[in-house]
């Protein structure tokens, strides 16, 4: 991370990858057999991303569990919409965070909203909140009712 904007050279073999910066060896790695994998040694990133490497999907499961159910769906709804759960993290660390901001309560009535509507993602879960959408019941999607009026021809009209 400390060479990132500099020029590096790279050699690759079948087994080994190496980065050199001005003729001196900084980085040799293992190759990767998986289609799209990686191999990152821990103390080549910088620490603000050492510590996110050591978050895992089941940490912030726990971490929802302290709010409730409803949070917790969200978020392991969250980590499984990604192929890779650490691509998942920030929005995961975001709507945990709304809980210092608002309460816990609030966040889990959030988040049942979310839910309810499928919109399970942080930004829906901050308006929901920003809104106060929280504290509304929740009325069922089969509960919207079409007004009834000359402009309304309905599905048999189309068949």
């Amino acid at each position: 991370y400390e060479l990132i904007g500099k020029q590096v050279e790279v050699r690759s073999t079948r087994d080994i990858v190496e980065i050199f910066h001005d003729a001196r060896r900084v980085a040799s790695h293992p190759r990767s057999r998986a289609r799209g994998g990686h191999t990152t040694d821990p103390a080549h990133m910088p620490k603000n991303h050492r510590a996110h490497a050591e978050w895992t999907p089941e940490r912030f499961v726990r971490w929802a569990a302290d709010i409730g159910p409803h949070t917790v769906d969200v978020i392991e709804k969250i980590l499984d919409g990604r192929v890779h759960p650490q691509q998942a993290f920030r929005s995961c660390l975001g709507i945990l965070r709304l809980a210092k901001h608002t309460s816990p309560e609030r966040l889990e009535a959030a988040c049942q909203r979310a839910k309810a509507r499928g919109v399970v993602r942080y930004r829906s879960i901050k308006f929901i909140l920003k809104a106060g959408l929280d504290a509304e019941p929740i009325a069922p999607i089969d509960a919207v009712v079409t007004p009834t009026h000359a402009n309304i021809r309905g599905a048999d009209y189309f068949i």
